[in-house]
């Protein structure tokens, strides 16, 4: 048994710390897992044994204005999402205004093994859903032995 007791969770003190070393240095993320509440769109990214499956949740976007590309490993998804166009009621004042609208730019890093020659994109119920092969080499196989 150890001689050491601590009274306090050290996993929450190194959250508090990690939090106030991210307000010091302007609170930039550092990885696709880094809280981005604020970041437009919203993401998910995943994997199957095939492909790289990422999940764009853009509601309110016409699929004209989405503008998707890949160059030097990075997943670029950019557009605009137009102001919300509600007739004016000068009764109605506005206390909080949460839904984003104007132009965005989202970048992701992709992994080396994804095919930049291998995507779908599609826009389906507010989510742009889009596909990147893997490449052949990457996958696994058996090796005979002789």
């Amino acid at each position: 048994m150890s001689d050491l007791y601590f009274t306090t969770d050290l996993f929450s003190q190194f959250d508090r710390l990690h939090q106030q070393m991210a307000a010091l240095f302007g609170g930039n993320p550092t990885s696709i897992r880094t809280d981005r509440l604020s970041a437009f769109p919203q993401i998910n990214v995943g994997t199957t044994d095939d492909s790289i499956e990422i999940v764009a949740f853009a509601p309110g976007i016409d699929p004209k204005q989405l503008e998707v590309s890949i160059d030097k490993g990075l997943l670029t998804i950019a557009g605009e999402r137009a102001q919300e166009t509600r007739p004016a009621d000068e009764a109605t004042r506005h206390y909080a205004h949460e839904r984003f609208s104007g132009q965005f730019r989202r970048v992701i890093e992709l992994p080396q093994h994804a095919d930049p020659d291998r995507v779908d994109a599609r826009y389906v119920n507010g989510c742009l859903c889009i596909s990147i092969g893997k490449r052949e080499s990457s996958k696994p196989r058996a090796i005979t032995v002789q």
